[in-house]
């Protein structure tokens, strides 16, 4: 059996959030409110309940957007919502020198 790798945690990128614009900007859902805007998961390939994909995988989102993605939206339609985010929100990391490209 080959061992699954270890997860990448990292602090930095989940609270760089703070502060954020939403990259999710979910038409009717998004409340564009900085203040409500946290590091949201994209979906992991591995399933079960609290798994989460690693932390340079994902977008800034609101609370609206979070919450909808996470109560709304079957698991096979998740990533459709968060393509354009993870984009915007890897280029702001890489621009803050959280993700450095060597």
């Amino acid at each position: 059996m080959i061992p699954k790798p270890k997860k990448i945690r990292s602090k930095k990128i989940r609270n760089s959030a703070r502060g954020e614009e939403c990259c999710l900007r979910i038409p009717g859902v998004c409340n564009h409110n900085n203040e409500t805007v946290v590091f949201c998961h994209a979906p992991s390939v591995e399933k079960g309940m609290g798994t989460k994909s690693d932390d340079y995988w994902g977008a800034y989102g609101c609370s609206n957007c979070h919450g909808f993605i996470d109560k709304h939206v079957p698991d096979n339609a998740r990533a459709d919502y968060f393509y354009d985010g993870i984009f915007e929100t890897q280029k702001r990391l890489i621009e803050k020198g959280i993700i450095q490209i060597k």
